[in-house]
């Protein structure tokens, strides 16, 4: 009789259930409309004259002889060499995840179990340099890669998203830290653990969650970068959001759309990916930081 008198009214099932639908489609439609139209011909995909030539694909039709076309994606791919600019960003995400989660696990549980004063100051610094828009922070480093002869390469990008990065990733990671019991420390201590044995067999266990949390974090600010790596990287190293920028030409160079879109594609479809692969673990570590706050 409980469990009857709290189910939902059969009303409100229906418009609940009716509204996720709506969104899920609202929210998947501009990828969606991309991934299609990035089998069609810019004639097509950007009718002015009728927009259902984009559901047709009339024009790509009577260019590659069916509604449904590659072109994109090999220009993009072998053309353009866009894997070269995959390769770039999978290398400049690795080492930036790598370190930044070196840096700010180590960091963040050091200022967890530190009693001093200054951890508060120093977090508070550290929040006022990841408010800044990062490109006053790249407008400082240029001068001393042009010095040192450094500015292009893929270590000067990782170097500067890292720094960019880094508070970001000790503040989330010093959260999670802090929701841990320092009785789990003292515990492993009296088993005759040391301090970082006791950090890396007892505490990186219990908040591992949180550790791929403010991983994928870091990746995604790596991922989708574009003020950073559009400004300290060379042509020649570019990752894939410049390179995807580059192919929509400027007004001194013309440019391919369609070769854009495939990139896009292409750069979007790993992302799904990663969130579906990582779910639960994101879920678990924002709830546990969401718990402690």
């Amino acid at each position: 009789m409980a469990a009857a008198s709290q189910r939902k009214p059969l009303g409100l099932q229906i418009f609940l259930s009716a509204f996720v639908v709506i969104w899920l489609i609202m929210a998947a439609f501009p990828f969606i409309w991309t991934l299609w139209g990035s089998f069609k011909v810019e004639l097509d995909f950007f009718s002015i004259a009728d927009w259902t030539n984009a559901i047709t694909g009339v024009r790509t039709e009577t260019t590659h002889g069916s509604p449904f076309t590659d072109a994109g994606y090999v220009g993009a791919w072998v053309q353009e060499e866009f894997w070269r600019n995959v390769i770039n960003t999978s290398l400049v995400c690795i080492f930036v995840v790598a370190t930044s989660l070196t840096i700010g696990t180590l960091g963040g549980y050091a200022l967890s179990r530190s009693g001093f004063k200054y951890v508060f100051w120093l977090l508070i610094i550290a929040l006022i340099f990841r408010a800044m828009p990062p490109i006053t922070l790249v407008s400082g480093y240029l001068p001393v890669f042009f010095d040192y002869n450094v500015w292009g390469y893929l270590p000067t990008a990782i170097v500067v998203l890292v720094a960019i990065n880094q508070p970001f990733t000790l503040w989330m990671l010093h959260s999670f830290f802090e929701g841990i019991p320092k009785e789990l420390d003292e515990s492993a201590k009296v088993d005759g653990c040391t301090q970082f044995q006791a950090f890396r067999q007892v505490i990186i266990p219990v908040m591992w969650p949180g550790v791929i949390t403010t991983g994928l974090f870091s990746f995604l600010l790596a991922y989708n970068d574009f003020a950073v790596t559009s400004m300290v990287l060379a042509e020649q190293n570019r990752t894939m959001v410049p390179a995807i920028a580059a192919f929509l030409g400027t007004t001194y160079t013309e440019g391919n759309v369609m070769f854009a879109v495939a990139a896009v594609v292409s750069a979007t479809a790993p992302l799904f990916v990663l969130v579906m692969f990582f779910q639960r673990q994101i879920v678990s570590g924002l709830t546990a930081g969401a718990v402690k706050g």
